[in-house]
């Protein structure tokens, strides 16, 4: 069993005490996770770069496990080393978070794992790998992507009693639309009795990659305005699907991650969200003494709101039918960034094989 972790005083902790929001770590890295835990962290996220990322910075550790993995399953592929190698890590650092997610009854402790971005165009295997990965430790929770195949996985996956955490989202249609697909599914399993009071949903919304598609839209499209506007449309888009939530009624919590700016954190502050950044912002955040303050509510500025309509991608992130369903996996930072978790694939694919069969 982990110890009780030392909390160190900071605005992180003291924001966790004040608030309904709450800090969970963009990395499943133990030793990371370990001194979140103590910034008052309940919980954790993580995707195919950031496993990999883990997996590559600490080849003393991984590099041996790998092996070891492929030696015990002579007849496995690199791919399935590697995802054994994310699994594997998986329940240590689910482990570490179990006291807390015994503790908040299901609602936080949970350790995220993101199903395999290779089976995007397949909604019976991820719903099917989803509930395969629950059963890793009984604090998982699973990623899938905000697209129209992924939604129809979340909505199946939510009934088979997975608590989903919708990932690949930049946009308020993007969030709403899988919200629903949530509720669908906890009400079938309302319907037939099943226990759905312990389950622990979450919907991201990937508030610096949108900021990033923004900024690249700007560029490309030589549009002139503020550029410090750039800096709040992940904010706004985020602000105005919680005013949805609540106005809906949906169970599941929004999520914001993809973390570029302290604003991401700061502007997010009474909100029954979670906010998930990874650890060197945390440092950042804890040693600022900023004073955290109540401003879920405040609505941006209407002069940065003002410049950013000025960017038909930011209205069609904002705006509520601002997308279609069919748009989710065409628009912008979606394929970019389903292109870079593949690539992360990849790339773990790549680090097994020098592990296995190193270059001479």
């Amino acid at each position: 069993m982990p110890t009780t972790p030392t909390y160190t005083p900071g605005p992180l902790l003291t924001a966790a005490k004040a608030f309904p929001t709450v800090l969970w770590n963009d990395s499943s890295d133990l030793a990371e996770l370990r001194q979140s835990i103590s910034f008052g962290g309940v919980g954790a996220t993580c995707n195919p770069v950031i496993a990999y990322t883990t997996i590559s910075k600490h080849p003393d550790i991984w590099n041996p496990r790998i092996a070891a993995i492929a030696a015990e399953h002579p007849e496995w592929g690199e791919s399935r080393i590697g995802w054994q190698a994310v699994k594997d890590m998986s329940v240590e650092a689910a482990a570490l978070l179990e006291p807390i997610f015994v503790e908040h009854e299901g609602r936080n402790g949970r350790l995220s794992v993101q199903t395999d971005p290779r089976l995007h165009r397949d909604a019976a295997a991820l719903a099917d790998q989803a509930e395969e990965f629950s059963r890793m430790a009984p604090n998982i929770i699973v990623k899938i992507p905000a697209t129209r195949i992924g939604i129809e996985a979340i909505e199946e996956a939510t009934y088979r009693g997975v608590s989903i955490n919708v990932t690949v989202s930049f946009s308020v249609a993007q969030a709403v639309v899988a919200g629903e697909a949530i509720e669908r599914g906890l009400r079938r399993r309302d319907a037939e009795g099943l226990d759905t009071a312990t389950m622990g949903p979450v919907v991201t919304i990937m508030v610096g990659r949108l900021d990033d598609w923004l900024k690249h839209v700007v560029a490309r499209d030589k549009i002139f305005i503020d550029s410090s506007a750039l800096e709040w449309a992940g904010v706004a888009t985020f602000k105005e699907a919680y005013r949805i939530f609540r106005e809906r009624g949906l169970r599941s919590r929004l999520l914001t991650a993809a973390f570029r700016n302290v604003m991401q954190w700061s502007e997010f502050q009474g909100g029954d969200v979670v906010i998930s950044p990874p650890f060197g912002w945390q440092q950042i955040i804890n040693a600022s003494g900023y004073e955290p303050t109540a401003r879920m509510d405040v609505p941006v500025d209407e002069h940065y709101l003002s410049e950013l309509r000025r960017i038909p991608d930011f209205n069609r992130a904002y705006e509520l039918d601002g997308l279609t369903i069919d748009e989710f996996e065409t628009f912008g930072p979606t394929v970019r960034t389903l292109r870079q978790f593949l690539a992360a694939d990849a790339d773990l694919d790549a680090l097994v094989r020098d592990v296995l069969v190193p270059a001479v």
